[in-house]
């Protein structure tokens, strides 16, 4: 779905916001069991205080793509192990109006997906690093809470550091280096604690090829060849086809 730039501030405004509301809203429920449409209902959502008339041709392609694989959804395999990895993406400063970055992350267990998210970050980033530095900080946090969950099920066996997958090289660097750098001092100091999770083997942060980081489609919109390559390393076309 490549809509950016279509979309400007002197569009004509919805007269029934409502059901722009509404749809979002629906749309919103339907993406605990589709992650490959996080990102544009993430994107959509932003403009339900003043949606226009571009803003709802956004749904009905949405809408569209939804008809076109109704069963598709997550599909839980048993892969002989409860392994917890992760994917992180940013789009750095990709909103025109506050330039303000996207983040996308998705964690797998057992080679299932099991979390994900798309979502605006809530400060300004001054560089790519910085915003995959504060995407790594909030995806930390998530597999951390999934190894604790594991251990509490007693089903996680595996002592191996959890491996977050970023496309950044600098990024890497920056998180396994706990000396503060001139360029990221002025960071939260609740992004800090990467380091001290990487010193502690609870986490490493391997470089991957950007063609390779499934979290991409919660940051951007992608070419069709792209985003069906990713959405089907996420979902199953047909949840319900016998196996």
């Amino acid at each position: 779905m490549d809509y950016k730039g279509k979309i400007t501030s002197d569009d004509t405004l919805l007269q029934d916001i409502g059901q722009y509301r509404r749809l979002v809203g629906r749309l919103i429920y339907l993406t605990i069991i589709r992650p490959d449409i996080a990102y544009t209902i993430s994107y959509v959502s932003q403009f339900i205080q003043a949606s226009t008339v571009g803003h709802m041709g956004l749904i009905d392609q949405i809408l569209c793509y939804l008809k076109t694989a109704p069963r598709r959804g997550i599909l839980m395999k048993n892969h002989n192990h409860t392994e917890i990895v992760g994917y992180i993406d940013v789009d750095w400063a990709e909103n025109p109006t506050d330039r303000r970055s996207t983040t996308g992350y998705c964690t797998f267990v057992g080679g299932n997906i099991v979390t994900w998210k798309s979502k605006k970050q809530n400060v300004v980033a001054c560089s790519s690093a910085e915003a995959e530095y504060r995407a790594m900080a909030y995806t930390t946090c998530e597999v951390v809470w999934l190894k604790l969950l594991l251990q509490e099920l007693h089903c996680n066996s595996i002592n191996s550091p959890i491996k977050l997958f970023c496309d950044n090289q600098a990024t890497c660097h920056i998180a396994a280096n706990p000396v503060f750098h001139e360029r990221t001092k002025h960071i939260e100091v609740d992004c800090h604690f990467i380091p001290e999770k990487i010193q502690g083997k609870i986490i490493e942060t391997p470089y991957i090829r950007s063609k390779d980081q499934l979290a991409d489609i919660f940051t951007k919109a992608l070419s069709k060849n792209i985003f069906q390559e990713f959405a089907s390393k996420l979902t199953s076309d047909d949840i319900f086809a016998p196996t």
